[in-house]
C-alpha cells in the first residue's frame, strides 16, 4: 500500500514538473513570437534598424527565386502539353498522393484507331472503305502507342526531376530561410535592447548636483546605475548569443542556395533528355505516317479523288510580323498538268486587285513571288486547281496561292 502511494505521487510529481516545463516554455515562446512580431512591425514603421544581408547573398536569394518560379511555370505548362485533360491531371495527382497505380487509359490515337477497326468489321474489310480504314486505324494505334511511351519517358526524365526540386529542394531552402528571417529579427531585437539599456545606463549614471539633489536621490541614482549596468550586460550576452545563431543559419541557408548551380546542371540534362524523347516521338510519327502513305498509294494506284491534293515537301515559314498567328499550310501545289504561264492571257473581266498577305518564295518559274502587303491583280483560268490564282504584278506573271492572299473588292 505504501509502495503504490508513493508511485502515485512521483508519478504527479512528474506530471507537475511536466506541465511546469510546458508552460515555461509556452511563456518563453510566447514573448519570443512577440518580441519578433513587435521588431518585425518596427521595421516596417521605419522606427527600427534591420540588419541587411551582403549583396552576394542578396543575389543568391534573388536567384534561388527566379529559379522556383519559373521552374514552377515551366512544369506547369509541361503537364498541360501531355496531358491537355485537367480531369486527366486531377486523376493522376491523387492517385500519386494516395500511392496508388494510375489505371490505364488509352491515348487518343489509340481510341481513334479502335473505331476505326470496328467500323472497317461492320463495312466489310475487303470493301475499299473497310480496308482503308483497317489500314488507317493500325497506323492510329501505333501513333497512340507511341505517344504513349513519349509520355512515360517525358513524365520520369523531365516532369520528375522538376517536381522533386519544387517539394523537396525548395521546400528545404523556404524553411531554412524563415528560420534565418526569425534569427535576424531576434539579433535586431537584441540590439535593439541594448541601445536602450546603454542610454537608460548613461542617463542614470549622470553626475547630479548636489546643490540641487539630495543625498537621498544620488544613492538612488547610483542604486539605478548599478542595475542598468547590469541589464547592459545581459543584453550584450543575448546579442552575442543571437549573432552567433544567426551566422551559423546564414552560412546553412547560403550553402543551400549555392547549391541552385546544381540544380540548374541537373536541369539542363533533363531539358536534353525531354528533346531527345520529343525527337524521337516525332520521328516515329513521322515513319508511320510515311509508311501509311506508301500503302494507300501501292494499294490505290493512280486514282484520284475528289478535293484531294499532293501536300509540297518545301517549308512555309510562318511571317516574322506575327509569330504567333497560326497559318494554315499553304504548301500545296495543283494536281492538274503545269499550266504554260507564258500562253495565259487575262480574262475580258473578271480580273481581281489583292493584297499580299505574307511573304512567298516561288518554287518554280510557273510561280510568281510575293512581299507582303504589295498589291497585285489575280485571276483564275479554266481547269486550274481553286486553291491557286494566276498574279501579275507589271510584266511578272505567275501562280500564286490564294490563301496569301485577300481578295479586294
Amino acid at each position: 500500500m505504501l509502495a503504490s502511494e508513493e508511485l502515485v505521487k512521483l508519478r504527479l510529481c512528474l506530471f507537475a514538473d511536466t506541465m511546469d516545463f510546458s508552460v515555461k516554455k509556452l511563456a518563453s515562446d510566447a514573448g519570443v513570437f512577440f518580441s519578433r512580431a513587435v521588431q518585425y512591425t518596427e521595421e516596417k514603421l521605419g522606427q527600427a534598424e534591420k540588419t541587411e544581408l551582403d549583396a552576394h547573398f542578396e543575389g543568391l536569394l534573388a536567384r534561388a527565386d527566379c529559379t522556383k518560379n519559373w521552374t514552377e511555370k515551366i512544369y506547369r505548362q509541361t503537364e498541360v502539353l501531355l496531358q491537355p485533360n485537367p480531369s486527366a491531371r486531377i486523376e493522376e495527382f491523387l492517385y500519386e498522393k494516395l500511392d496508388r497505380k494510375v489505371p490505364y487509359r488509352a491515348t487518343n490515337g489509340e481510341i481513334l484507331g479502335q473505331y476505326m477497326l470496328e467500323a472497317a468489321k461492320e463495312f466489310g474489310p475487303g470493301t475499299p472503305y473497310g480496308s482503308t480504314l483497317i489500314q488507317v486505324g493500325d497506323c492510329q494505334r501505333r501513333l497512340g502507342g507511341a505517344e504513349r511511351e513519349f509520355l512515360q519517358t517525358s513524365s520520369i526524365s523531365f516532369l520528375t526531376p522538376l517536381r522533386n526540386f519544387l517539394e523537396g529542394d525548395w521546400r528545404t531552402i523556404t524553411k531554412e530561410r524563415r528560420l534565418l528571417e526569425n534569427r535576424r529579427l531576434d539579433l535586431d531585437a537584441c540590439k535593439a535592447r541594448l541601445k536602450k539599456a546603454k542610454a537608460a545606463e548613461a542617463k542614470a549614471a549622470a553626475v547630479p548636483d548636489f546643490q540641487e539633489t539630495r543625498p537621498r536621490n544620488y544613492v538612488l541614482s547610483a542604486s539605478a546605475s548599478a542595475l542598468w549596468s547590469e541589464e547592459v550586460e545581459k543584453a550584450e550576452q543575448e546579442l552575442r548569443v543571437a549573432q552567433t545563431e544567426f551566422d551559423r543559419q546564414a552560412e546553412v541557408t547560403r550553402l543551400l542556395l549555392e547549391g541552385i548551380s546544381s540544380t540548374h546542371v541537373n536541369h539542363l540534362r533533363c531539358l536534353h533528355e525531354f528533346v531527345e524523347a520529343q525527337a524521337t516521338y516525332y520521328s516515329q510519327c513521322h515513319h508511320f505516317m510515311q509508311e501509311l502513305q506508301k500503302e494507300l498509294s501501292s494499294a490505290n494506284g493512280d486514282v484520284r479523288y475528289p478535293n484531294s491534293f499532293v501536300v509540297n515537301p518545301r517549308s512555309v515559314r510562318s511571317p516574322s510580323a506575327d509569330p504567333s498567328s497560326t497559318l494554315p499550310i499553304n504548301s500545296l501545289s495543283p494536281e492538274t498538268e503545269p499550266l504554260q504561264i507564258e500562253e495565259v492571257q487575262p480574262p475580258a473581266s473578271g480580273t481581281r486587285k489583292a493584297k499580299v498577305l505574307y511573304d512567298y518564295d516561288a518554287a518554280d518559274t510557273s510561280e510568281l513571288s510575293l512581299l507582303a502587303d504589295e498589291l497585285i491583280t489575280v485571276y483564275t483560268v479554266p481547269g486550274m486547281d481553286s486553291d491557286w490564282l494566276i498574279g501579275e504584278r507589271g510584266n511578272q506573271k505567275g501562280k500564286v496561292p490564294v490563301t496569301y492572299l485577300e481578295l479586294l473588292s
